[in-house]
């Protein structure tokens, strides 16, 4: 089932997301929606607070990256085909040179910025079978990574650009939470609920 993705201004997508155990209530059928609200969106990595639940689960598919005719034969191997549930995420190490992207967000759409981010994570995760993962990833893996982990830690890339950006990014993100905006998948917008 396509859920609604929760826009910009929500309350859902500033606050920590809580652990979840292997109990969590019809988890198979939520990894299913959530795959299937990501790909109906285009996206390559979809929050639970995204579709409103406040817990520490993302889903990542980098592949659509490998079709990229920048990236390197070996980017294109790593990215091929990574698909991971990550239940529970902790990543215990940012290093290496920062580097900027131009980054988007299914939760803002139609805003694109520059975000500056470390090039190599540790992680460590579980995934859709509680089983216990220690991985290190590096250039756009990690970023997709990173990007998702803001959202459990409810921070969303527009709080790392400059405050000049921000301001300048003020009233389109004002549109966005009042849901002034054409989007080609459903959402849901904070502040039309409000007002009914």
């Amino acid at each position: 089932m396509i859920l609604p993705i929760i826009a910009y201004g929500d309350p859902v997508l500033r606050k920590v997301g809580k652990e979840i155990d292997k109990d969590y209530p019809k988890l198979d059928t939520l990894l299913e929606n959530m795959w299937e609200t990501m790909y109906n969106a285009h996206g390559v990595g979809l929050a639970a607070p995204q579709i409103g639940l406040p817990i520490r689960l993302f889903l990542v598919d980098a592949s659509p990256f490998a079709e990229d005719d920048d990236m390197s034969a070996e980017e294109k191997k790593q990215l091929e085909g990574f698909k991971k549930v990550f239940i529970n995420p902790k990543i215990t190490e940012e290093a290496g040179e920062e580097w900027s992207f131009n980054e988007g967000c299914l939760s803002i759409p139609d805003v694109r910025e520059d975000v500056s981010r470390k090039d190599t994570i540790q992680i460590s995760y579980l995934d859709e079978n509680f089983k216990e993962h220690k991985e290190s990833y590096n250039g756009l893996l990690a970023r997709v990574i990173q990007h998702e982990y803001d959202h459990i830690e409810g921070i969303l890339f527009t709080d790392k650009i400059s405050s000049l950006k921000k301001r300048l990014l003020k009233g389109r993100l004002s549109n966005i939470s009042k849901g002034k905006i054409k989007a080609d998948y459903r959402m849901r917008f904070p502040e039309m609920k409000k007002r009914r």
